[in-house]
């Protein structure tokens, strides 16, 4: 997997979003799921809809 790297930020804005999901990542499940380095499994993360 290529990797991509990460920009650490303390504040975000964003014009014309429809919504966002806050959930955990993880390594299996029944819902959709966001390609994502393993090595954030168990954090949470926002996900941004825009």
């Amino acid at each position: 997997m290529k990797k991509v790297l990460i920009q650490a930020q303390s504040h975000l804005e964003l014009d014309g979003i429809q919504g966002f999901f806050i959930r955990k990542v993880t390594k299996f499940g029944n819902s959709a799921k966001v390609d994502c380095p393993k090595e954030y499994l168990g954090r949470t993360v926002y996900l941004v809809i825009v």
